[in-house]
């Protein structure tokens, strides 16, 4: 019988159900069959079967990716207990040897760290979490800086936008917010500047972390320029009109 060769997986010596497979003289598939109706068992009763047998794959020659499992010692102890007779006492013999030889090996590179050791072992530990930590609040950042506004908020936005075109025309019973077309001009004034001001290309669109100053940018929203000017002129227009009347 030849050796059997084991694998580090997860700091823990594992064996290739194909080794096994050649070992016991099984057909590998049908050792594929037997250790994942175990799996099903151990996952039906609440056992991590990854203490057992380790999910992996292959390449055959064809060139195909095949499924494999390696198999610790508890999966190893597994599949010696269904075995019968002379194959499964050499079986247990040639993995108990092998995993013992490993485990002597593991237990004597493991030397005692000394003080100074110790504490650069705990200095890397600490280092290599603050690293995680930043990688973390990095994309936390980049979150919030990626995420916009939702629905409820963009009402908000909407709410403060109508208010203020609607109180700089000086109200719904003034003229200026009866004539369609003034009218239009100011909310498309008012939604301009905000899109300008936030660099966005829809209030929609505005970033979580803005919400805040978009808000405060509408409640100081102010006409300017021709479109102030339209308004003040079409308010005198108005006056000059009812003063007329009034004198008639």
């Amino acid at each position: 019988m030849s050796q059997l060769v084991l694998k580090m997986v997860n700091d823990q010596p594992t064996v290739d159900s194909r080794e096994v497979a050649r070992l016991v003289n099984k057909e590998h598939k049908n050792l594929i069959r037997d250790i994942r109706g175990y799996i099903d068992i151990l996952e039906g009763s609440n056992l991590s079967s990854q203490k057992f047998f380790i999910e992996s794959t292959y390449i055959n020659i064809q060139n195909k990716v095949q499924p494999c499992y390696l198999l610790t010692r508890k999966g190893c102890d597994m599949v010696a207990n269904k075995l019968t007779g002379e194959k499964g006492v050499l079986f247990t013999a040639e993995y108990v040897t092998r995993f013992e030889e490993m485990e002597q090996v593991l237990k004597k590179s493991m030397k005692p760290l000394s003080p100074m050791d110790q504490l650069k072992l705990q200095y890397q530990v600490l280092e290599e979490h603050q690293e995680k930590l930043i990688t973390i609040e990095s994309k936390v950042i980049s979150l919030e800086n990626n995420m916009t506004i939702d629905y409820g908020q963009q009402l908000v936005l909407q709410e403060l936008a109508k208010a203020k075109a609607i109180k700089e025309m000086g109200g719904k019973e003034n003229y200026c917010y009866r004539d369609r077309s003034l009218r239009s001009k100011v909310f498309s004034s008012v939604w301009k500047d905000f899109k300008d001001y936030l660099a966005v290309n829809s209030y929609r669109n505005t970033a979580k972390k803005d919400f805040d100053k978009a808000k405060e940018y509408l409640k100081d929203w102010k006409a300017q320029g021709k479109l102030l000017r339209e308004i003040e002129e079409m308010n005198s227009q108005i006056v000059l009109e009812e003063i007329a009347c009034a004198e008639q």
